[in-house]
C-alpha cells in the first residue's frame, strides 16, 4: 500500500495526499462489505455535496474531481486499501495466536525467575494471617521460594474459598 502512495495524486502536496489517503483508508475500513465501485461512489457524491455545500475538508478537489487521472488514481489506492485489510483480516488468527504465545511465555519466564527468589515480607505475613485465620500448622517457609509459597497461599484460599462465597 505504500508504494502506490508514490505514483498516485502527483499533482497533490504532501499535506494534500496524506490527507485523501488518510481519509479513503478510513472509509475503506469503515465499509469493508462494499466493492471497490460503491466506495468510489460513496466517496465522489459525498464530496460533491460537500463542495456544493462550500464545506469540504478537500476544496482543492474541487478541479480534479471529475479528472480521469484523479478517478484512476482514487480506484487504485481504494483497491490497494480493500487488499491491505483483507490480508490483515487473514493474518488475524496468526497474530492472535502469536498474542497468546507471548503470554505464556512471558508467565513461564516470570514463574522461573519467581522460583529462585525468596518470598518477600508481604507473602511470609501474608500466609502467616491465612494459617493462623483456618488454624493451620505452618510450613517451614525457609526453604521455599516465592513461587512455592505463592502456590501454597493459593492452595489455602482454594480449599477455604466456601469461606468467600456470598450466600442468598
Amino acid at each position: 500500500m505504500y508504494q502506490i502512495k508514490n505514483r498516485i495524486y502527483l499533482s497533490f502536496d504532501n499535506t494534500q495526499k496524506s490527507g485523501i489517503c488518510n481519509y479513503l483508508r478510513a472509509l475503506v475500513k469503515q465499509n469493508l462489505d462494499k466493492t471497490c465501485s460503491e466506495i468510489m461512489d460513496k466517496f465522489l457524491d459525498d464530496e460533491k455535496y460537500y463542495l456544493a455545500q462550500k464545506a469540504s475538508r478537500f476544496p482543492f478537489l474541487e478541479e480534479v474531481i471529475d479528472d480521469r487521472e484523479f478517478l484512476a488514481d482514487t480506484e487504485s489506492y481504494i483497491k490497494e486499501c480493500i487488499k491491505y485489510y483483507e490480508y490483515k483480516e487473514r493474518q488475524r488468527p496468526i497474530i492472535e495466536a502469536n498474542k497468546e504465545f507471548e503470554k505464556k511465555k512471558r508467565k513461564f519466564l516470570q514463574e522461573v525467575k519467581m522460583s529462585k527468589e525468596k518470598p518477600t515480607r508481604k507473602q511470609l505475613y501474608y500466609y502467616d494471617r491465612l494459617c493462623k485465620k483456618y488454624s493451620i500448622e505452618k510450613m517451614d517457609v525457609e526453604n521455599l521460594s516465592k513461587l512455592d509459597l505463592r502456590n501454597e497461599i493459593e492452595r489455602i484460599i482454594n480449599e477455604h474459598s466456601d469461606d468467600y462465597k456470598i450466600i442468598d
